[in-house]
């Protein structure tokens, strides 16, 4: 019986065995499966046997800055479909895996440490915030992974090292454009800044205040808030004591949509400013009139007469029916730079680096044709003033 037995269990290890191997089989023809464009969170389902280069994108499909994320799915997707009708990427298709990290500093390197132990992952687009891409840069340097940041404006973004690029404007060429419109065009002399406690919030507001000082005005009031506030009443009746003419806002769509909205119950009667981040449908939905007459800045406006500019307004409307903003033509751009470099050099990580360096007239939506310079960022930017009338963000022409 006890020998009857061992055979009776050598037996069952022996087929657990097979299960096992049978079901890794299995799953190994599963992730053999193609994806579809932009899965998320799947970057084991593409696949490098059936021909595909594979982009990782990492930033907000979820939390307080999800818009952000859905705007970016919108312009990758055109680009990737005239990329792919092209011809793709020497001769294979282009696609891209979307990883979820809330533009939290806190997730963003765990996603980096996954994009760079795959091997069919040749670069990396983000992450949203510049803090949240900024925790995964010394992952992707480390491992000589190409990190494009197409939303990250904070200075020091792509100082990390020789793998990290930017299609971005730096604050320290857009603060300052901000300051001139509020101080030289609107001619506000006493200011009030109000602004995200974070590094690229305060790196931003220092880098207006700076400016706005230079340029004659009285910084009356410079406060930092957190972005889980939702009363913003106490700091703005501290900005309305100290009597500004103008309250300029260092924050996204949702945080400065949420300060509009509170401006009337403190009876604070100014003219505001935001920084370009507020440039969102998603700012409009929220402050509702609030926002009527707020003043921005962006680097892409729908009624930019440039062909290439309404060639690509054209298109997104035709696919989405509704205009594209910043944000949706800086994605369109970044996977279309990095398709262009990697046509040109081959699928390599290394040689990707290189073929940027060395990369000249790239043609871009946001900067036209353009190259990257020594700072690892398209060279001259260029700035629109926006203004909210009737529920749009409209160019304001003083």
């Amino acid at each position: 019986m006890v020998l009857v037995s061992l055979r009776g269990a050598q037996r069952a290890r022996f087929w657990l065995a097979w299960v096992l191997a049978f079901s890794v089989v299995l799953a190994g023809c599963s992730s053999a499966a193609t994806a579809p464009s932009g899965a998320q969170g799947s970057a084991g389902s593409q696949n490098g046997a059936q021909g595909e280069v594979l982009i990782g994108v990492m930033g907000p499909l979820t939390g307080d800055s999800a818009e952000y994320g859905k705007i970016w799915r919108r312009g990758f997707d055109l680009a990737l479909e005239e990329i792919n009708a092209a011809g793709g990427v020497q001769g294979r298709p282009l696609n891209y895996v979307f990883e979820d990290t809330q533009s939290d500093p806190k997730q963003s390197p765990a996603v980096a440490q996954k994009f760079v132990n795959d091997p069919r992952v040749v670069a990396v687009i983000g992450d949203f915030s510049s803090p949240a891409s900024m925790a995964a840069s010394p992952i992707f340097q480390r491992a000589g992974l190409v990190q494009l940041g197409i939303t990250n404006s904070h200075p020091d973004f792509t100082k990390t090292g020789d793998f990290i690029w930017s299609n971005s404007t730096s604050q320290t060429d857009e603060a300052p454009f901000l300051a001139r419109l509020a101080v030289e065009q609107l001619g506000r002399k006493r200011l009030a800044v109000l602004h995200q406690n974070t590094d690229w919030g305060k790196t931003t507001a220092d880098l207006f205040v700076e400016q706005a000082r230079a340029l004659g005005a009285e910084v009356v009031l410079q406060e930092a808030y957190l972005l889980t506030e939702k009363d913003f009443r106490p700091v703005l009746t501290k900005a309305r004591d100290a009597q500004p003419d103008a309250l300029v806002l260092i924050s996204y769509y949702n945080d400065g949509a949420l300060i509009a909205q509170q401006i009337p119950a403190v009876g604070l009667d100014v003219t505001v400013l935001a920084a370009s981040s507020v440039y969102s449908p998603q700012f409009l939905n929220l402050g509702g009139a609030a926002v009527e007459g707020v003043y921005t800045v962006s680097r892409f406006h729908p009624a930019d007469p440039r062909p290439e500019a309404q060639q690509f307004v054209e298109r997104f409307r035709e696919r989405y029916g509704t205009d594209p903003d910043t944000f949706a033509a800086g994605a369109y751009d970044g996977m279309k730079i990095l398709a262009a470099v990697l046509n040109r050099v081959g699928v390599d990580r290394k040689a990707l680096r290189d073929g940027l360096e060395q990369a000249e007239h790239l043609e871009t939506i946001l900067q036209g044709a353009t190259a990257f310079g020594e700072d690892r960022r398209l060279r001259n930017p260029r700035f629109v003033p926006l203004v909210v009338r009737g529920g749009a963000f409209a160019i304001w022409n003083p």
